[in-house]
């Protein structure tokens, strides 16, 4: 393709620059670390029209977005999902595709939308051939966070600027759903699983952490997730093994509804995975559960300080290397990992949050 179309960033300053499509369809927790750079986008862009083509579970976390013209593309249709962003993106034409998702997918999509100039990762990340997709490459910068590499396109535009800000608005509604659910006490969110059961930490560790909030702490004990066999199967055995009561909603909540008790809460624990990132979209801290992949990659954003991170010594037995030999991202596999996490390094966090606030 054309390296010689012109700079992203000069579109800008010759106001030539009157619309944006975003591609990033998936997943929640990914789309949560989307969602700074869009924040950052309509700050310094206000009259430049932003389109999202977004997964169909994602967009019902952030359909009411102000100033985003989404289309949903459902991959349960299949052949027909594809179409749909062609009928919707016909007659259009847009000044530049920000190709933010590393899928064969979503490269075959990116070929449906028409745009100027296609931008995508520089060729050192852009996996499943992503580069020979577009027609410009963001710089390449080593060992990122998703969040911090994302803006990269936006550095592109010559915006400079970070906005750590992400503004989920949360309906009535769920706000009144998440209220009816809690009991006047401090809240300590725990969503068990992640899409990657690898990731997941024991159903032991998690009961006991969770008696032990509800004795010192006097906090309530909220339970959420998908509907996935085996996160309804984690909420049942985690309440079967504690002492005490909890409310488990795993499986009863809209993404919406999520977000409010996430909000409500004080702390959240979560592996690796979507509700953790959504809790750091409302500002709660997570006690992120880190073993099988790199907290510094993919850590709650702003909950640093309270990430449970034995990824360094899984990486050491697992191959024998340090991390920094290794190559950025590597993910351990292997069963038990998570079970270096303690009880103890969890409550420790809790301790260190409960003190905090």
């Amino acid at each position: 393709m054309n390296e010689t179309i012109k700079n992203p960033a000069n579109m800008i300053n010759s106001g030539t620059l009157k619309n944006i499509c975003l591609l990033r369809l998936s997943a929640v927790g990914d789309i949560c670390h989307t969602l700074p750079i869009v924040r950052t986008l309509q700050a310094h862009l206000p009259e430049v029209q932003i389109t999202w083509i977004i997964g169909k579970t994602e967009y019902g976390l952030v359909y009411d977005i102000p100033g985003i013209e989404f289309i949903v593309f459902d991959k349960s249709k299949g052949l027909a999902a594809y179409l749909n962003v062609k009928r919707c993106t016909k007659g259009q034409h847009f000044d530049i595709l920000l190709h933010m998702q590393m899928s064969l997918r979503a490269s075959a999509l990116s070929l449906l939308i028409p745009a100027a100039i296609k931008l995508g990762f520089d060729k050192q990340r852009a996996k499943d051939m992503q580069w020979l997709f577009t027609h410009q490459k963001i710089a390449y910068q080593a060992k990122q966070h998703v969040i911090d590499s994302l803006f990269g396109f936006s550095e592109a535009l010559g915006i400079e600027q970070h906005l750590y800000q992400w503004n989920i608005p949360i309906p009535d509604e769920a706000r009144v759903f998440a209220q009816q659910t809690t009991h006047h006490k401090p809240i300590l969110v725990i969503s068990p699983c992640s899409s990657m059961a690898y990731r997941n930490w024991s159903v032991a560790g998690y009961a006991a952490v969770a008696d032990y909030a509800i004795k010192k702490y006097n906090m309530q004990i909220m339970l959420t997730g998908g509907p996935s066999e085996i996160e309804k199967q984690y909420g049942h055995d985690i309440t079967q093994a504690m002492k005490y009561p909890a409310t488990n909603l795993i499986g009863q909540t809209s993404l919406k509804q999520l977000l409010a008790i996430l909000d409500q809460a004080q702390v959240v624990i979560a592996p690796d995975a979507g509700p953790a990132h959504m809790a750091t979209a409302v500002n709660t801290p997570v006690i992120g559960l880190y073993a099988t992949t790199n907290p510094d990659r993919a850590r709650p954003y702003l909950s640093a300080d309270y990430t449970v991170n034995h990824y360094p010594a899984a990486v050491q037995d697992k191959y024998g290397k340090t991390v920094t030999e290794m190559p950025w991202g590597t993910r351990v596999r292997d069963e038990g990992t998570m079970d270096r996490i303690t009880i103890g390094d969890v409550t420790t966090m809790l301790d260190k949050i409960m003190a905090a606030r």
